[in-house]
């Protein structure tokens, strides 16, 4: 299968990605031909006002992009293939208004982040960019969070609209690659997202990691070390499922009986989910700091080029299919 997926360079990537996205992609990278994109532009739809340091997280996302290991991919920059913008300008002639006020994320994300202008056109209209994102591509499947499965239901429909009207079939049907990992709350309790302010980076140091892991929010039940708490419903059991807690029989009876029994602390909690934390990431952080800006360049260079190859032939369809001169 084709795959494709990407990120927004809006911050620093965090844990939740690392959960959620990177050992998802790694997987993915060994049977199919994956690409996997900064998506450069999409984040202008909501920090447009300030883009200072978009160049700094674009390259830090690539250099993390290496880290992680995704080295049997094609990983490329958004704003380098020109074609994703082009097409979607295309796609939006087809698209309905009313299914992209409709999209689920994108009245949530107007609630939750209220001290930003989100008023802008280019807000409403990010579906359409990422259904030209994965068109561009003819991707057979993306892999997406449960949250990210209506965009590409609408991708579907967007293709199948740009299809009929046409009358040829330009654009296949994505599929949406739906992968079970653990919940990975933020800091405070809400949904990990850069746009809240409570996520955990995954490019830090040990020390910087504990006075993250350390005050996060737990059962509110456990007032006190003495007061019983529910590990299911406590956000860092979720982690101690995602770093390896749980593949110890050992360790799943002692967090299990201590914080039910409240035989031990929450402190004492974290710190064994910070054992295990920097024993899985020790090894990223150490191949992030030895990634050089030539060898980001390098990556880009051959990454945009061949996701450039890809999207001009598409494209040249799209115009073939609609009449257009040029």
């Amino acid at each position: 299968m084709r795959i494709l997926s990407g990120i927004r360079p809006t911050g620093r990537v965090h844990i939740g990605h690392f959960v959620g996205v990177f050992e998802n992609w790694l997987k993915l990278q060994e049977n199919n031909d994956t690409f996997f994109f900064v998506a450069d532009w999409h984040a202008l739809t909501t920090n447009f006002e300030d883009t200072s340091t978009l160049k700094e997280y674009t390259k830090e996302l690539m250099k993390t992009f290496m880290a992680v290991g995704l080295n049997k991919s094609t990983l490329f920059v958004q704003s380098a293939i020109k074609e994703h913008a082009e097409l979607m300008l295309l796609l939006s002639m087809v698209t309905p208004v009313s299914w992209l006020e409709r999209v689920p994320t994108y009245k949530e994300m107007k609630q939750q982040i209220a001290d930003r202008d989100l008023s802008n056109s280019g807000f409403l209209m990010y579906p359409v960019l990422q259904a030209a994102d994965i068109l561009i591509y003819k991707a057979d499947g993306v892999p997406v969070g449960e949250d990210q499965v209506y965009h590409v239901e609408l991708t579907r429909e967007i293709a199948r609209r740009f299809n009929y009207i046409f009358k040829r079939e330009v654009f296949p049907e994505p599929k949406e690659l739906l992968s079970k990992v653990p919940k990975m709350l933020g800091t405070d309790g809400r949904k990990m997202s850069k746009s809240y302010g409570n996520t955990i980076p995954l490019i830090t140091t040990e020390n910087e990691m504990s006075k993250m892991i350390l005050p996060m929010i737990t059962d509110p039940a456990r007032k006190r070390k003495t007061d019983p708490g529910n590990p299911e419903i406590c956000p860092v059991w979720d982690y101690h499922k995602a770093f390896g807690t749980t593949d110890n029989p050992e360790e799943t009876q002692w967090v299990m009986e201590g914080c039910t029994q409240a035989k031990i602390g929450c402190i004492d909690c974290k710190k064994l989910l910070l054992k295990h934390m920097v024993e899985r990431l020790s090894p990223i952080w150490e191949r992030y700091d030895k990634i050089t800006d030539d060898d980001v360049n390098e990556t880009l260079e051959e990454g945009n080029a061949k996701a450039s190859s890809i999207a001009k032939q598409t494209m040249e369809e799209a115009r073939n299919a609609i009449g257009l001169m040029y």
